[in-house]
């Protein structure tokens, strides 16, 4: 194609509602778009002015859009005829200040030049853009420029089907204005009857018209006469229909082209009588057919036509490359008969809708051997046959496919991570992931499978199978569970176990099924009678945690080098998970453990009952900060204390326990008040570099001898930024213990002075502390939580208080909380009775 074509191109595309491109262009810029992940590509010739062709994606560019090409960030590409990558045009001083890039439509640019066959001519470029600034990889240019020649070759398609269309528009009005001569040949008398056109058409006055057939053979080119006297010889003697292509010589010396129709008739005794027929001039369609093919010739596209018996009549280099035949081995054969494959094939019933509806198709199609290659086919109908260009697409379809299977990949990769991250979120542990791995690889990547998982003692167990078929779910299940005990030391999951490769399995009856002994496992075995299979160990941080066997039923290919490769992605994907998860396990079994060794049992003061409860985080990584304590002073009055340590982990812990012994500590010996306490507490933290934050709440039980007699106790506390302590008081009513403008947290200025307040409790009144595990979480606030707990306090305030915490604890977290929960809870008893069951043992410290 040259640059002239080019320019072709773009008037057509001025002068058309749409511009001479076709489908094919379409799909390749859909493909420059998906591989290099733009939001458009785009295809734009280059004449004087630069023409918008074609745009794949969402673009303020419109096709057919114009600019002075020097204008444009193209006309680079055209001026450098080599790639050029911009990856933010906008501050780039080699293209700022171009008008295009002054509209602020484009940021990250790649374009590569279009160069046509011969090398000589730029003929427009392939760019891939979008409105953010981009870095351009190697990679990025060498996929783009690969994608340039398939482009050049779909314009220079476009280019002769422009031209064909035209010749085909001029041949007609052509013959038109030449008009069509008849003639009527009395074969007996020899004499010859011509129209005035007929006349014309062969140089002939009427007044020197000889009226015989020697009229037609003075005209004749000489290398014609011969095979012309033949045809017609023969239409005689038959008495059948024929067609000729001649050459006339007319009295000025000019040669014609004349396409000759006719019918021989013939009389009641089977002799031929008459002769009737039409000649056309068919010169100037001769002449633009001939250009057409020159062009033809020279294109990178393949070309072939057909004439009306499927025979090809005309055959381009290019088209004899591909089906590797030559020219003189296609010309004049049936189609089907020279490609017997393609016989009840989609290319045949194609080819016959194209001639049937007269329309052009287009499809894409895989003809089969000796070629084994995939084509983009245009069939083009006409009134001489069926004109075929086909484009090798082998190369797009192997990148779509391999885009369809990375699509793949990655959607089962990622289901199967968000199967088994739920399960083992869930707490169903190992078993329950590989349930759903069962789940997730079927029939993706096999019709059945089994996972097994070595347990702690060693021994391999299968856990789970699955089968794409409901009604052989069972059968599956069964095999699974009989298979372990049968299997011999030669199996392939033996082999995988011990090597950690993944073992192919081509005949699975070979190296299973007929070395089954007798009985339920071998009915098992060949009711679900696999093909093939891939076997492999579940490995991670070197250990062998279980294994897959995967099965392919008969009728389905063995997997493929790159099915291989995802079954082995996904199978470690796993192996890390389940790893992970008992290492998360382990850890939270750790931070546990420490932290209810620091949480010691509640002090059983007279007449006083206390209750507490821990409840670690449901995610392993949400454990360590909360803590409870509750012990009496020196001078005999009970504390109780609350805290939640900022973090979530053995690191948290560490802290609480330090905090806790910390607070203990100074409250015996000092003997101070709840104020007191987290101010000493907090100095302390800064003296000895006790590097957290955490909120707490300490409250202290106090009584006097009148209080005693009265049945009142005094609560005195204070909160250091924790959630409010709640009161029920005996006649139902709850208090929330807070102050207008909450104290600091512990660790953040221990230099601030803290307040304490007091409520009188009555005999019968619970006390209720809590960390806020227990009143928030990532759907429910804070506030609404503590709304919440009050609302319960109340209604089940009645309850023993051991029930009355378990309680709390079921109807707040019905499901278990993402953060641990402390719990504490006191309520005195009448002291003119004797204490209680469950308030402790019948001898005590006497009070103070």
């Amino acid at each position: 194609m040259s640059l002239r074509d080019a320019d072709r191109i773009a008037a057509g595309a001025r002068m058309t509602a749409s511009p001479p491109v076709g489908p094919g262009l379409q799909r390749l810029l859909d493909l420059a778009a998906a591989l290099l992940g733009a939001p458009t590509a785009g295809v734009a010739l280059a004449g004087e002015l630069q023409t918008i062709t074609g745009v794949s994606g969402t673009s303020a560019w419109a096709v057919g859009e114009q600019h002075p090409l020097g204008d444009t960030l193209g006309g680079t590409v055209v001026d450098a005829r080599a790639p050029r990558a911009y990856r933010d045009v906008r501050t780039d001083p080699r293209v700022a200040g171009l008008p295009a890039v002054q509209t602020g439509r484009v940021g990250g640019y790649l374009g590569v030049p279009l160069v046509e066959a011969s090398g000589e001519h730029v003929v427009g470029v392939l760019a891939v853009f979008g409105p953010e600034p981009r870095d351009w990889t190697d990679a990025d240019v060498a996929s783009l420029t690969r994608l340039a020649g398939p482009v050049v070759s779909e314009l220079e398609l476009a280019v002769v089907t422009a031209e064909l269309r035209s010749a085909r528009v001029r041949g007609d009005l052509a013959i038109a204005a030449a008009g069509i001569g008849i003639f009527d040949w009395d074969v007996g008398a020899d004499r010859l009857d011509w129209d005035d056109q007929m006349l014309e058409l062969l140089g002939y006055d009427r007044s020197d018209f000889p009226g015989t057939s020697r009229a037609l053979y003075d005209r004749l080119h000489p290398d014609d006469v011969t095979r012309v006297t033949s045809v017609i010889g023969a239409a005689v003697g038959q008495g059948s229909d024929f067609t000729l292509d001649y050459r006339a010589v007319l009295p000025s010396g000019e040669l014609r082209w004349m396409s000759s129709r006719g019918r021989a008739l013939r009389d009641d005794s089977g002799t031929t009588v008459r002769v009737l027929g039409a000649v056309q001039d068919t010169t100037r369609r001769r002449h633009e057919d001939a250009r057409v093919a020159r062009v033809l010739e020279t294109m990178p596209t393949a070309f072939y036509s057909l004439d009306p018996e499927w025979r090809f009549s005309h055959v381009n280099a290019q088209a004899e490359r591909l089906v590797g035949r030559t020219r003189d081995e296609l010309l004049g054969g049936v189609v089907w008969d020279l490609f017997p494959a393609a016989r009840g094939s989609e290319i045949e019933s194609e080819y016959r809708a194209a001639v049937a509806s007269g329309r052009e198709r287009v499809f894409e199609a895989h003809y089969p051997a000796p070629l084994d290659t995939w084509f983009e086919v245009r069939a083009w109908p006409g009134t001489d046959g069926l004109s075929v260009y086909f484009l090798d697409v082998t190369e797009r379809r192997q990148v779509q496919e391999g885009l369809r299977r990375e699509a793949e990949r990655l959607a089962l990769v990622g289901r199967v991570s968000d199967t088994v991250s739920t399960a083992l979120a869930e707490r169903r542990g190992a078993a329950g992931a590989l349930e759903e791995l069962a789940r997730a690889v079927v029939p993706v990547l096999g019709d059945w499978v089994i996972a097994s998982l070595v347990e702690d003692s060693g021994r391999l167990s299968d856990v789970a199978s699955w089968h794409r078929d409901p009604e052989l779910r069972e059968t599956a299940a069964r095999y699974a569970r009989l298979r372990l005990g049968a299997l011999t030391n030669t199996a392939p999951i033996v082999s995988a176990l011990a090597t950690g490769e993944v073992v192919s399995v081509p005949d699975v009856a070979a190296a299973v099924g007929h070395r089954l002994p007798a009985g339920e496992v071998w009915d098992a075995y060949w009711v679900l009678d696999p093909g093939t299979a891939e076997t492999l160990a579940l490995v991670a941080r070197g250990q062998v945690l279980g294994a897959m066997s995967l099965y392919r039923d008969r009728g389905r290919p063995p997997m493929d080098t790159a099915e291989r490769a995802l079954f082995r992605e996904v199978a470690d994907r796993v192996a890390v998970a389940l790893d992970s998860a008992a290492l998360h396990e382990q850890q939270r079994r750790m931070a546990e453990d420490l932290q209810r060794s620091l949480l010691t049992a509640p002090p059983e003061p007279d007449h006083r009952e206390i209750a507490v409860r821990y409840v670690p985080a449901v995610q392993a990584a949400q454990v360590g900060g909360d803590w409870y304590d509750a012990f009496r002073q020196s001078g005999g009055a009970t504390v109780l204390a609350i805290g939640d340590v900022v973090g979530h982990d053995t690191a948290a812990a560490a802290a609480m326990g330090q905090l806790r012994s910390l607070l203990r500590g100074i409250a015996y010996s000092s003997g101070g008040g709840p104020a007191a306490v987290l101010s000493d507490l907090d100095r302390a933290m800064e003296g000895l570099q006790v590097h957290t934050l955490a909120t707490a709440a300490v409250a202290r039980l106090e009584q006097t001898a009148e209080e005693h007699a009265q049945g009142l106790t005094r609560l005195r506390w204070s909160s250091a930024g924790h959630p409010p302590l709640l009161v029920r008081h005996p006649d139902g009513r709850v208090e929330v213990l807070a102050t207008e403008r909450a104290d600091l947290l512990l660790g953040v200025a221990p230099e601030r002075s803290r307040r304490e307040q007091v409520v009188v409790l009555e005999r019968g009144a619970t006390v209720l502390m809590y960390t806020d595990g227990l009143v928030e979480a990532p759907d429910l606030l804070l506030d609404d939580g503590v709304a919440r707990l009050r609302e319960l306090l109340g209604e089940l305030g009645g309850l023993p208080l051991e029930e009355l915490c378990d309680e709390l604890l079921g109807r707040m977290r019905p499901g278990g909380s993402e953060d641990d929960v402390a719990l504490v809870a006191v309520r005195p008893h009448p002291e003119d009775r004797p204490r209680p069951p469950g308030t402790g043992p019948g001898t005590t410290p006497p009070r103070p």
